[in-house]
């Protein structure tokens, strides 16, 4: 079974939710606590153990190239004041680690990932969007790899919402259980309310074969005129296992104000230096 070597960070979106902050700053460059979202998601699929991350970019997105490329100037005034680096390491990457491509239009899930396909080439990949901010140990993208090397095929990572949620995300036709795994029947786009196959959701974490971009060619519009991932996806079951996988973990939606707020508020508890301080403007409200 071939190794997933290759992420796509689909990062080209204006971000509309968290305006006016997204007027000027990509929503991927937003902090919670003290580090961007794309160092959240970049730091997960490095733990998984991918090798190449692809960011599918727009314009104004340049900061988050530039986020992982070394800043010699700020290295140079912490090394004159004695102040370690360390801090920076996570946030710089090695050669040839980040490569980028552009999203020339709004099209769609699924056209952002289509745009990564001669990167991707004959190569099973991951695909992580940076805003929803999973969290776990091991972490949501790990736990996926190792479930892969087991069952191969399509894995995606699933997640129970309540009922009136459902037609606001992917919703998986489950098939037999097994564990952690539940075999993928079909999979339908924002379904109507009250028409969900199941409350299982796809929070937007992927491992995919590279057939999906030969589904992707044909630039089929779906849910709201875009092309859709989960379109594609669907084309291939029945061609090749396709399962979704309950990680163990917390999911936080940092594409809303108020799961902004929650992922901030869940994070720095997860923080030994912020925690007790956030504790205590907590108890006294």
């Amino acid at each position: 079974m071939t190794k997933v070597r290759k992420a796509v960070f689909p990062v080209a979106g204006l971000g509309t939710r968290l305006l006016p902050a997204t007027k000027s700053i990509p929503k991927e460059m937003i902090t919670v606590v003290d580090r961007p979202l794309i160092q959240y998601a970049v730091d997960e699929a490095r733990e998984a153990g991918i090798e190449q991350l692809i960011f599918v970019t727009g314009r104004g997105k340049s900061s988050l190239v530039d986020y992982f490329d070394q800043a010699f100037e700020l290295e140079a005034t912490l090394k004159g004041k004695n102040k370690s680096l360390d801090i920076l390491e996570p946030s710089n990457a090695s050669f040839g680690e980040v490569v980028t491509v552009r999203q020339q239009q709004p099209l769609g899930l699924g056209h952002a990932v289509w745009c990564a396909r001669h990167i991707i080439g004959d190569e099973p990949f991951a695909v992580l969007l940076p805003d929803e901010l999973m969290y776990g140990t091991p972490n949501c993208l790990a736990q996926m790899v190792e479930a892969y090397d087991r069952v191969g095929g399509n894995l995606v990572a699933a997640l129970e919402v309540p009922e009136d949620q459902t037609h606001q995300y992917g919703v998986v036709n489950p098939g037999a259980t097994d564990g952690p795994l539940t075999e993928i029947r079909g999979l339908v786009e924002k379904p109507a309310p009250g028409t969900a196959p199941s409350r299982l959701m796809l929070p937007g974490r992927y491992i995919l074969q590279p057939e999906v971009m030969r589904a992707l060619d044909a630039q089929e519009r779906g849910a709201g005129g875009e092309i859709q991932l989960t379109d594609a996806m669907a084309k291939l079951i029945g061609q090749q296992p396709f399962h979704a996988f309950r990680f163990e973990g917390q999911r936080y939606d940092c594409g809303s104000a108020a799961g902004f707020v929650i992922a901030n508020l869940a994070m720095a508890l997860e923080r030994g230096d912020v925690a007790p301080a956030v504790r205590e403007f907590i108890a006294g409200r």
